[in-house]
């Protein structure tokens, strides 16, 4: 028999909640107004998400908040306020990204369950224990593994496993995309993502090269179930109520072994179908599609009766109800197992023709129709020879249901306490500025007295371990921005045979593998995949063991220069920036990758090139179409900048960092980021 799981569903608005219990969830997710990844949803205010959970607990359905959005230092005192509402609500847990945000809620509201967000990019072993070591209960895995890998991880935490089985795909890992932030000040980090990954960019020929097709396990719940997985989270917080009604339905009849309709529930939306690719291991062309015409005009006939899975409250709560009637009163008692109530009626009178039987109570007593309760057991005790009449029991059992409703909805409030003062953060800051390199090749890097730190790919110092004398102590070895799963052994593998060759220091970009280096002995440098933008995280990620941190390059630059770190901080001042990371390339032909260089491109609508960075075939990135550059520009009050090489000659990188160090403008196309831009 498979262990009991949990039907995940999507919350945007009111009426998305109600189809998503009136269909069989047993747990929904929604937002507040203020720092949750679907900003753009209806969500709900103070009021309504009290009313919500109220609704949701009265039905034995659980309800999650999403707190899943990087946050600023100037943030800080909104989210203790937030953190205060959603406290009050009685919630059962929050979603969370920002390691900030985990921190506040374990001072403020230690009671509260914490989940991991898909966006903190657990996709290994490393990761889920890192988490589980933060205080997450349970852990939203990434989108792109596959059910072995899944199994793995889930065999080594203790922590929940929860993950997506039905709705939208996101091309890039969660949590590692810039790309509509960097192209329109647009944050999928900070809930504002516009999505331009959905327009037409071409590969080699091929349209829509950065648009998945939706995702649908519903028929491999049971493979899923038997690895491990506690939870299955339907995506869609910006869909209509039918699309949820839709898509409830089809994951609560396939765990009860019935037949569900797979063309309806395309129907209701998809982008040229559905994929399991990522499950199955099969990352091929098939998994892209784009919402065609056709895909749009199909809803329209299936909206009308997923609209009606939801119209009426379902009868879904046990209840025994006890009625006793007598010459002096009468009393209806109704029970749940957990709350009693019990009301007075008017008194039995003597029978003229037939005294109350159980039938007949029983039938007046059950007619709870458009309640949420079924009578399971019915007792009655009458005095010989009277009767009630069917107005009496009517009113009685109104009553009762009433009062018993009530009960069931009071929401319990999560403990808010008041924390111990924390002594102010002092700044690590000594000395000048440094400067450090980064290439993607051994062949382009190269020492002179300006530079601290040289950074080198793993795979590059692997195949050239001569660089460790070259570059001695001034080398740090970048570790694989993804690690997944069924590759994490042989990368601690190569982690032992860096340190062999007398590397000491390492630079990571999420927290399994800057966990996982720690424990190897390695002196960590933090990058710029930890998504930083505050002083709370910094001093999160220095207790983890980082050295010091790169800022992501979504911060402001005079937020950069005041954020106070325990540790050393930098930023990226130049580089072509990786701007999303894929499992599936998206200049991945019919024949998979063919005679491929590893550096492929793609054409946006309007012409401009952004080129892919393949690596070692385990992953690839996409790399902006013009580089980011600030040695023009103000950036004082940073311990260190790091240039960011990538496909440049090794004469390019020299002269870049010439006119970086000489503090020059670049006479070419390049952008300042969203250093000196406001980001929504």
């Amino acid at each position: 028999m498979m262990n009991k799981t949990e039907i995940l569903a999507p919350a945007g608005g009111q009426e998305q909640l109600q189809a998503a219990v009136r269909c069989g969830a047993d747990a929904v997710y929604l937002g507040t107004q203020h720092f949750n990844a679907r900003n753009a949803a209806a969500n709900f205010d103070e009021e309504s998400l009290k009313e919500a959970v109220r609704y949701c607990h009265a039905r034995n359905v659980k309800v999650y908040v999403t707190m899943n959005t990087l946050l600023t230092d100037r943030e800080t005192q909104d989210v203790i306020r937030e953190i205060q509402l959603i406290a009050a609500s009685g919630a059962d847990a929050v979603i969370l990204q920002d390691l900030a945000a985990a921190a506040l809620w374990k001072q403020y509201c230690p009671s509260m369950r914490l989940h991991a967000s898909t966006q903190m990019t657990i996709h290994n072993v490393a990761g889920a224990k890192a988490a589980e070591a933060l205080g997450f209960r349970r852990i939203v895995l990434a989108r792109e593994l596959s059910l072995s890998e899944i199994q793995k991880i889930a065999a080594n935490t203790n922590a929940e496993i929860e993950v997506f089985v039905h709705g939208a795909l996101c091309m890039s890992v969660s949590g590692t995309c810039l790309l509509s932030s960097m192209l329109g000040a647009r944050s999928g980090n900070r809930g504002r993502c516009a999505q331009p990954c959905r327009l037409n960019f071409r590969s080699a020929g091929r349209e829509y090269a950065l648009s998945l097709k939706d995702l649908s396990l519903v028929d491999e719940l049971y493979s899923l179930a038997s690895v491990g997985v506690t939870s299955f989270k339907i995506e869609g917080r910006m869909k209509r109520p039918e699309y949820v009604a839709a898509a409830v339905t089809a994951v609560r009849k396939s765990l009860a072994g019935e037949p569900f309709d797979m063309e309806s529930l395309q129907a209701v939306f998809s982008r040229s179908g559905f994929t399991k690719g990522y499950l199955t291991g099969k990352r091929t062309v098939d998994m892209f599609g784009y919402r065609r015409h056709e895909d749009v005009t199909a809803a329209a006939p299936v909206l009308k009766s997923f609209a009606s899975l939801y119209k009426d409250e379902i009868r879904k709560i046990p209840i025994s109800l006890g009625l006793t009637a007598t010459r002096k009163g009468s009393a209806l008692t109704a029970s749940d197992g957990v709350h009693t109530v019990q009301v007075e009626g008017e008194s039995a009178v003597e029978a003229v023709s037939k005294p109350l039987t159980k039938d007949y109570a029983e039938k007046c007593c059950s007619k709870t129709g458009g309640t949420i309760f079924f009578v399971k057991d019915f007792s009655v005790q009458s005095e010989e020879n009277t009767t009630l009449s069917a107005a009496a029991m009517n009113a009685m059992r109104r009553d009762a249901l009433e009062q018993l409703y009530e009960l069931r909805s009071q929401c319990e409030p999560k403990p808010i306490v008041e924390p111990a003062p924390k002594n102010a953060v002092i700044s690590a800051r000594s000395g000048e500025q440094t400067l450090r390199l980064r290439f993607e090749r051994f062949s382009q890097a190269f020492d002179d007295e300006r530079v601290e730190k040289i950074i080198l790919p793993l795979r590059e110092i692997l195949k050239h371990p001569e660089a460790a004398d070259r570059f001695s102590h001034k080398l740090v070895c970048e570790l694989p921005f993804l690690v997944f799963a069924q590759d994490e052994d042989a990368f601690l593998h190569q982690l032992s045979e860096v340190k062999n060759m007398g590397v000491r220091e390492v630079l990571a970009d999420n927290i399994g593998v800057l966990t996982k280096a720690k424990e190897f002995g390695f002196t960590v440098h933090g990058g710029h995949g930890l998504n930083l933008l505050n002083a709370i995280a910094a001093e999160e990620y220095a207790r983890l063991g980082a050295a010091d941190l790169t800022l992501s390059p979504e911060i402001a630059m005079q937020d950069a220069m005041r954020l106070r770190a325990p540790c050393k901080k930098g930023v990226l001042g130049y580089g072509y920036l990786p701007l999303m990371r894929f499992r599936v390339c998206p200049a991945r032909g019919k024949t998979g990758c063919g005679d491929c260089t590893g550096h492929p491109k793609l054409l946006d609508r309007l012409g401009k090139t952004f080129y892919l960075l393949c690596s070692e075939k385990k992953y690839s990135s996409l790399l902006n179409s013009v580089p980011l550059y600030i040695g023009d520009k103000p950036h004082d009050g940073l311990d260190f900048v790091t240039l960011y090489f990538t496909g440049e000659t090794a004469d390019v990188c020299r002269k870049i960092t010439d006119a970086f160090c000489e503090k020059r403008v670049l006479s070419v196309p390049k952008t300042g980021g969203l250093y000196y831009r406001e980001l929504l």
